[in-house]
């Protein structure tokens, strides 16, 4: 065995480890199979043969047969690459063709019928492995993975039920049926309540309240009284329940029932209406209840009041685009989470917080690494902390946490680029001097951010740039804070002058680690580029920094018609390896991952720092002379030889 197949064997050993697949190398542990392998040759002798690997998950029985050159991944009978070849010198030389005739062995020869076959190739950094299913019907090629994720205990029969068979996942159709849910709930609110799009989801929000008022309130309520009307049990449900869960401080539940007015005030939500038999608020809690309560108690990680506002606002016929509101995907606020290596002992702020997306993801991920009350609650009370400038918004965050259990969130309705970074001393009429307290006091370390998108539009609104939002979040935390941001890819080209300025300033006292770019359908149907960008708060970018570019566009979520982007298991695999790259500094070829050092004027994306790295086959070499030497002839042909003399 040369050199360069031992260090393949250890990668895809590594690999397999990280996946908590226990396996056994050129053998098997099972009798079976060890039985089976040892008439198994690829010569055809009817001698021993093993794979690099075996292993079984589940039901299903992993092989892995590997070769150090990529060169000899496979050999295909077809250009579609559907079918492999079956000749010896195939079997023996490729990847891809070794592993189906050891898989295709162990089907003739046990009783194991359903197998996971790998052809692996290359090394750490360049590399490709493919996984073929294979059973006594034949078998399948699948698209290649980035590791063995996919195949671990825990995920193979996902992976196998929606890549193999085809079978949507469960939490797909949930999704699915969340959307069909907010689609009819928009046309009920529209045709019986009249409700403009900013009301609709402040009515939804208020209705859910008081619904989690269990012991003193459900439809049932609510009877259509002309003196007590369905609108004011409904609002003092609310109150109450607030009360109950100690939503604090008093001014911000006076801010949340504000905007809740509108369900008591709205005479034609009060009213009965004939349609129906009934008012149209006990039509709407009877769906809320029924429908939905259910799904949002459920889906503790899962903005589902994110997801409603951002249908009906597609309903309505906008994008949300409009209004500055990009609402992000579950996902996504899930990811930033992970790339920060978020801790529970960390202090979160969100900005310009929306639906409280972040938040939730945070409060899900901080909740999950404690075990103790008092730990719970010392994250809800004094561990996340949000700004939102829009009181609709402000409301609907507000409710989202206390779906969750939280009413003591730190959330306040402010304009964040108006908020001072230090602490300020203002002198009052009466001569007292008054301190309005900077963000920096807060020491928040870590910041998450989706801040308003298209809102600089000319010189007046330039403050309104991306750009600024960054520079201000990462002013306002504490030293060594971990921040993320999701922007269009623009913001870090540098859209304007002044955003280049921007630019130059942030590198003076910050740091920038990387830029993620993200799938061109992370926000379906918006028609945004996005990508992430990382930082490090208050410490002045180094000149000698590498930092990370990514090209994560293939993230394993696909568009699914009628729905938007959809998570497929396959990107369970393509984030792990984005992790293992971004927080274990794992070697990635430069299509995935570009490290190096960077200037302010530069375009902080992977597509600017790319450059190929892919070693050539033997038979692009040979294309390239034949190439070469087809020109060269038809110049000669031409009368053109002059071109190949020799010049000094």
């Amino acid at each position: 065995m040369s050199k360069n197949e031992k260090i393949t064997d250890f990668f895809i050993g590594k690999l397999l480890s990280n996946a908590k697949i226990d396996f056994t190398p050129n053998s098997s542990n099972i009798k079976e199979i060890q039985t089976a392998l040892k008439t198994a040759s690829k010569k055809g002798t009817g001698r021993a043969g093993f794979p690099e690997f075996t292993a079984k998950s589940k039901e299903f029985i992993l092989v892995v047969e590997d070769k150090a050159s990529l060169e000899n991944q496979a050999n295909y009978k077809d250009e579609e690459q559907t079918i492999l070849a079956i000749d010896k010198k195939s079997i023996i030389n490729f990847a891809e063709n070794g592993a189906l005739h050891y898989a295709n062995e162990i089907i003739a020869k046990t009783s194991f019928k359903k197998l996971f076959a790998f052809g692996c190739s290359g090394n750490e950094k360049h590399h490709t492995i493919r996984p073929i299913y294979v059973d006594s019907d034949g078998y399948k090629i699948m698209q290649p993975v980035e590791n063995f994720e996919n195949f671990s205990a825990t995920n193979i029969e996902k992976y196998y039920k929606e890549q193999v068979l085809g079978v949507t996942p469960p939490e797909i159709l949930e999704t699915e049926e969340i959307i069909k849910k907010a689609k009819i709930l928009h046309e009920h609110l529209r045709n019986y309540g009249q409700l403009g799009d900013d009301e609709k989801p402040l009515v939804v929000s208020a209705i859910l309240l008081a619904l989690c008022d269990k012991n003193n309130f459900n439809s049932s309520n609510l009877t259509g009284d002309k003196i007590n009307t369905d609108g004011n049990k409904i609002f003092s449900s609310i109150d109450t329940y607030m009360k109950r869960v100690e939503v604090t401080p008093d001014t911000k539940k006076e801010k949340v029932l504000n905007q809740f007015n509108i369900i008591k005030d709205r005479n034609l939500l009060n009213v009965v209406d004939e349609r129906l038999a009934k008012t149209p608020l006990r039509f709407f809690t009877e769906f809320l209840e029924e429908n939905v309560l259910a799904s949002v108690k459920a889906n503790a990680k899962e903005d589902i009041l994110g997801m409603f506002y951002g249908e009906f606002i597609r309903f309505s016929g906008g994008d949300g685009q409009t209004l500055g509101v990009v609402l992000t995907p579950g996902h996504i606020t899930e990811l930033f989470c992970e790339l920060v290596d978020l801790k529970p002992t960390d202090i979160v702020f969100d900005p310009c917080c929306g639906t409280s997306g972040f938040l939730i993801a945070a409060l899900h991920n901080m909740l999950r690494q404690v075990k103790t009350k008092k730990e719970q609650n010392n994250i809800k009370k004094n561990q996340l902390h949000g700004i939102e400038i829009r009181e609709d918004m402000f409301s609907i965050a507000t409710t989202n946490m206390i779906l969750r259990g939280d009413g003591k969130s730190n959330l306040e309705n402010k304009d964040f680029l108006k908020q001072p970074v230090e602490d300020l001393k203002i002198e009052n009429e009466d001569g007292k001097v008054e301190i309005i307290e900077g963000l920096r006091a807060k020491k928040y370390t870590v910041g998450f951010m989706n801040p308003p998108y298209s809102q600089a539009k000319g010189k007046d609104t330039a403050h309104l740039s991306e750009i600024r939002f960054i520079e201000h979040l990462l002013d306002s935390l504490a030293d060594g804070a971990r921040t993320v941001v999701i922007v269009p890819q623009s913001t870090m080209v540098g859209k304007t002058k002044e955003d280049k300025q921007v630019k130059k300033r942030i590198l003076e006292k910050h740091t920038l680690e990387g830029v993620i770019t993200l799938n061109k359908e992370t926000f379906y149907g918006i028609g945004t580029n996005p990508c992430l960008a990382l930082f490090t708060a208050h410490k002045p970018h180094s000149e000698k920094k590498f930092c990370k570019f990514f090209n994560y566009e293939d993230d394993g979520f696909a568009v699914r018609k009628h729905v938007g982007l959809v998570e497929t298991e396959r990107a369970k695999s393509q984030k792990s390896h984005l992790l293992n790259c971004w927080l274990h500094d794992a070697p990635a070829e430069s299509k995935f991952m570009v490290k190096t050092t960077i200037e302010s004027d530069d375009e902080w994306l992977h597509s600017f720092y790319y450059f190929n790295d892919e070693i050539p086959k033997a038979e692009d070499f040979e294309k390239t002379i034949a190439d070469y030497l087809t020109f060269e002839f038809g110049m000669i042909a031409q009368g053109k030889s002059y071109l190949f003399e020799n010049q000094e």
